[in-house]
């Protein structure tokens, strides 16, 4: 096995290797190097351990992650895997063995091992699967049919319609292809920057991948062997972005325990034997917590049980502690049982992963995206024969719309699954296809989508021109206008009696540019009275029902947060016909009067500040300030009414020419290295923060040679 590691000017590696498995091993390895603490981290949450270093606050998420059956399910994905595709088990397992070979010196290098004082363990051939299930069980928002269940018992079905937007727990991305007509080399491109939560180190890492078979550059998973999501092969690439379908289910459920464990009712008005075990949870400087693990014929209950949904903590009694009184109850309450495309299929598609590697045309992306799972994307594509694509990729199964909607009873017929939804194509309008989560190819396979104003306006920039090259693209990742800004403008338009200040204030707003400029203080007033609005419309009694806390896991309820929710559907409730009796005008009246009384708000760049997560806060960093908004190309996502800081941004941006793959460019918001003081932990954050891209380098003379194995 021989194996070269490379390195290029900004820390990128460059891995060639005399084959597959070989590179494989080499991908693990130097990803371990680099991102050691990142994988120790990620292996843990998807295994729901992390709260044995991390403490109490990681808790609800390794409760949530036991409960969904995370771990038993990559570990069942892989073990179909071997069965069904053996290849690409194998070349699973040999990026394993490379993690494991690397994980030794990269804790070295890592501080937070030794603030923690972990030492890392080995992996299990299933990991990378875990984690890739990890990182996308919550992506396609499952726990907004929690919101939406609470939203229409409370103020009716027409909610659904009125809150429907990209909400606080979705991804997304911004993805567009140019045919050859529409470029100055007559050869495509493909352009774009996914949105996600921001975590240092990086949820993407920069990578070349060589080995006779192919020579492959893209931003590959930490943890994950090979290149899902955005790659160029030299001769076709591709990209993905949320297709923002729905493809997860939430059962209620009725259990009962009897003398031999539980039983859940099942549609058929029969009870069925619910598997039912116990694990215990590890909690740094904590008494260990136990909690009980049930599957019903629908999935593994991630809320509630045979006592209900009466708290949001993890039951602490041991095991058959209340057995005798609750054998006794003639009627079971509530849980909430999901149901999801990989514990249902085994499947993860990892299939795909090779395919794509070896890809050389738009026909074999097209074909490896045929075996893809999770999470269900929009995929575009070109090469350099000229072909492109735009489809769908995933899985997503054919059910009643009650089940796309709101949770569902799992004792009632009518619920189940009925196989699989064809994957839809389009096409290319004008040689240009667009993807900002927006309804698009998807729309008939999901229930909330993305506004259209980001796809709207990157359509209209792009026909500002007759022709584009890598070059030019980078400037569209980067505007700032602000389209959703139009309604509450408007309602400030239509205000009069305003004190002096506010309607200063009013009249400064309407003559503003909508740009959400770092340096502009229009911004940070517009942002200050939407805020304020936000408040004024939560304080509402229309909506006090649903500022209650409901008894589901503290993992799940940012999703019920009433705040975010009007503050991303703001646009949709002030531009409704009627809002439940709420007086509109008054509410945005009290809100510029709230905002021109009190304190300047200076400018938006000044609270607008990047905030990623990290496992480890670490105070050291100064965090800077950002252009746009969550509706901007630029998409910077605050929270309005909650927060300026922006926690959800593009975690790369890529521009892949397929007429000269030396002229593409990339950049993510940090560095390649997940280092703390390395030179490339956060040397790429500048270019980031100013819309440059990092030039992709594919001559190895121009590399420096770090290893032979």
């Amino acid at each position: 096995m021989t194996t070269e590691t490379y390195r290029d000017a900004w820390g990128i590696p460059h891995l060639r290797a005399s084959d597959v498995r070989a590179l494989a091993h080499a991908q693990g390895r130097v990803t371990a190097l680099d991102r050691a603490w990142q994988l120790e981290v990620e292996r843990r949450r998807s295994q729901g351990t992390s709260a044995a270093f991390l403490g109490a606050a990681a808790l609800p998420w390794d409760v949530f992650a036991r409960r969904a059956r995370l771990d038993d399910t990559a570990r069942r994905c892989f073990t179909a895997l071997e069965s069904r595709d053996p290849e690409t088990a194998d070349w699973v397992r040999a990026y394993v063995a490379g993690v494991d070979e690397g994980l030794a010196e990269g804790a070295r290098r890592a501080p937070e091992f030794t603030r923690t004082g972990l030492t890392p363990t080995p992996w299990q051939p299933w990991t990378p699967l875990g984690i890739w299930l990890g990182t996308h069980i919550l992506f396609a928002g499952f726990p907004a049919k929690l919101w939406r269940e609470e939203a229409i018992r409370h103020l009716g079905p027409e909610a659904v319609g009125l809150f429907a937007t990209d909400g606080p727990g979705t991804a997304g991305s911004n993805g567009w292809l140019l045919s050859g007509d529409r470029t100055v080399t007559g050869l495509p491109l493909l352009a774009g920057d996914p949105h996600r939560f921001i975590e240092d180190p990086g949820v993407y890492q920069q990578i070349r991948l060589s080995c006779p078979e192919f020579d492959v550059i893209g931003l590959a998973v930490p943890g994950v062997p090979g290149i899902a999501h955005f790659g160029h092969t030299g001769t076709v690439a591709w990209s993905i972005t949320n297709a923002m379908a729905d493809y997860q289910d939430v059962y209620r459920e009725r259990l009962r325990r009897t003398g031999a464990g539980v039983e859940a009712l099942g549609p058929d008005g029969t009870w069925h034997r619910a598997r039912r075990h116990t694990e215990t949870v590890e909690i740094a400087g904590e008494t260990p917590l136990e909690i009980e693990i049930i599957e019903t014929d629908r999935g593994p209950v991630i809320a509630g049980g045979p006592e209900g949904l009466e708290t949001t903590e993890p039951r602490r009694a041991a095991e058959g502690e209340a057995g005798a009184d609750l054998q006794q109850q003639p009627e079971a309450t509530a849980a909430l049982a999901l149901r999801h495309p990989p514990r249902v299929m085994e499947d993860l598609g990892f299939s795909a992963l090779l395919p794509l590697l070896r890809a050389r045309r738009v026909a074999d992306i097209d074909a490896a995206f045929d075996t893809w799972a999770e999470p269900v994307n929009v995929v575009q594509a070109a090469d350099t024969e000229g072909a492109t694509l735009h489809r769908v990729a995933g899985r997503v199964p054919v059910r009643s719309e009650a089940n796309r909607t709101r949770l569902v009873p799992a004792w009632q017929p009518g619920h189940e699954w009925l196989g699989w939804h064809e994957m839809p194509r389009a096409g290319l309008t004008d040689g240009i296809a667009v993807m900002a989560n927006q309804r698009g190819p998807a729309a008939h396979l999901g229930t909330e989508f993305a506004p259209p104003h980001r796809a709207t306006r990157i359509r209209t920039l792009l026909d500002e021109r007759p022709a584009w090259s890598a070059a030019d693209l980078p400037a569209i990742h980067t505007d700032t206008h602000l389209a959703s800004a139009a309604p509450l403008l408007d309602h400030l338009a239509g205000l009069d009696d305003l004190t002096p200040e506010a309607a200063r204030l009013r009249d400064r707003l309407l003559s503003w540019d909508r740009r959400m400029d770092a340096d502009s203080a229009d911004a940070a007033a517009y942002a200050a009275v939407r805020g304020a609005v936000v408040r004024q419309l939560a304080a509402h009694p229309a909506f006090a029902a649903l500022t209650e806390v409901p008894a589901y896991p503290e993992v799940l309820l940012p999703w019920l947060a009433l705040l975010p929710r009007i503050g991303f559907a703001l646009e949709h409730l002030l531009s409704a016909e009627e809002l439940y009796a709420v007086d509109r005008p008054a509410a945005v009246r009290a809100a510029v009067e709230e905002v021109a009384a009190g304190t300047p708000t200076g400018l938006w760049g000044a609270t607008h500040r990047l905030a990623p997560w990290r496992a480890l806060p670490d105070e050291s960093y100064d965090e800077p300030g950002l252009s746009g908004d969550h509706d901007c190309v630029l998409c910077t996502s605050a929270v309005p009414g909650v927060t300026d800081l922006a926690a959800r941004c593009p975690a790369a941006r890529y521009v892949w020419d397929l007429a000269r793959r030396e002229d593409s460019r990339w950049v993510v918001p940090f560095g390649a290295s997940g280092v703390p003081g390395s030179p490339h932990h956060r040397d790429q954050l500048p270019l980031w923060l100013g819309g440059e891209l990092v030039p992709v380098v594919t001559d190895w003379d121009r590399l420096e040679k770090e290893t032979d194995v």
